[in-house]
């Protein structure tokens, strides 16, 4: 269960954390600052304004991320209603500034192998909905271990080999590999799909990375007999099991519907800036509708100081424009 549940990594967080700042710790007590980590970890809030080798260190930081990143950019595809044609489009890198205020350290690449798949290479400077480009991302982002290995896997079909081994990725080059195919192979062609999933489905049975569903995977691809990598991607994508699944992210049409979420941004916002949610009044029948709990806090006291302040500006820059994209 330790292993599954990565309670090593978190442990090993948690401590390096409370060295870092134990100045600032010991004002209040061990006991409560592991309290409040495991509570940011339980909530997904401990992932926040974090370096990218944390964010992406296990399953559930990633998920939490994907979740962090919704929820607060998901306005950029609200404005003007569910599918209006007035939404926000933005660029590949607009969207990777966006990840950037949520982790400075964000890589490009990863960045744009999701806009590929909504795109595809001779496009990339063309704009992007922040639902496609959404769900693209979840499924580069989230099992991009994977899809690297599945990248191996393809070009071997293509140049007529056995792939009955697992590729381990050693680089982030898988998914540009397999653009550059064999000169007697079309990308067009595609793999034979029953093929393709009977190695889909080895990779899944021995990989240890997170792989989505095979059953899943097997449905999706039982109506196709031919397939490209490019094709698997954008089903993948669109896959509302394989959503559902990974439970990050709501259904497609309930993307931007979603007034109880509304509440907490608004809350986490006004606590991050220093509003008070019940007004100047302060009456009681207000206070009445504040939780009892903390809500999550951003400004984290697990984090390092030096990172604390380093973030500092960045933080409120940022919840300046959440204000304005809220209002």
């Amino acid at each position: 269960f330790a292993a599954q549940r990565h309670v090593l990594t978190y442990m090993e967080d948690a401590v390096s954390q409370l060295l870092e700042n134990r100045e600032d710790i010991s004002q209040y007590g061990i006991a409560r600052f592991f309290t409040e980590y495991f509570n940011s970890v339980r909530q997904g809030t401990h992932i926040l304004f974090r370096e990218f080798s944390f964010v992406q260190a296990t399953p559930h930081n990633r998920a939490s991320f994907l979740r962090t990143f919704w929820r607060c950019f998901r306005t950029v595809g609200k404005n003007g209603g569910k599918y209006c044609s007035m939404c926000y489009l933005l660029t590949a890198q607009e969207y990777h500034c966006l990840l950037q205020l949520l982790c400075p350290d964000f890589p490009m690449e990863l960045t744009q192998k999701a806009a590929r798949i909504v795109l595809m290479d001779d496009a990339m400077d063309c704009l992007m909905s922040f639902s496609d480009f959404l769900f693209a991302f979840q499924i580069q982002f989230y099992y991009s271990e994977f899809l690297e290995s599945v990248a191996a896997i393809y070009q071997d079909l293509l140049a007529g080999k056995n792939p009955n081994t697992v590729i381990v990725p050693t680089s982030s080059s898988g998914q540009h590999r397999q653009r550059q195919l064999p000169n007697d192979c079309s990308p067009l062609d595609g793999v034979e799909a029953s093929l393709f999933y009977q190695c889909l489905e080895s990779l899944c049975d021995r990989s240890k990375y997170s792989c989505p569903p095979s059953a899943l995977v097997k449905e999706m691809l039982s109506s196709a007999q031919r397939l490209t990598f490019y094709g698997f991607l954008v089903a993948l994508a669109k896959d509302q099991g394989i959503n559902r699944a990974l439970g990050a992210l709501p259904d497609k049409g309930d993307l931007f519907l979603d007034p109880a979420m509304d509440q907490e941004l608004e809350k986490l916002v006004a606590q991050v800036s220093g509003l008070s949610i019940s007004g100047p009044s302060g009456s009681g029948g207000d206070a009445a509708h504040l939780p009892v709990r903390n809500s999550p806090r951003i400004n984290s006291p697990w984090k390092p100081l030096h990172h604390r302040r380093k973030m500092d500006a960045e933080s409120e820059g940022s919840n300046e424009e959440t204000d304005s994209s809220e209002n």
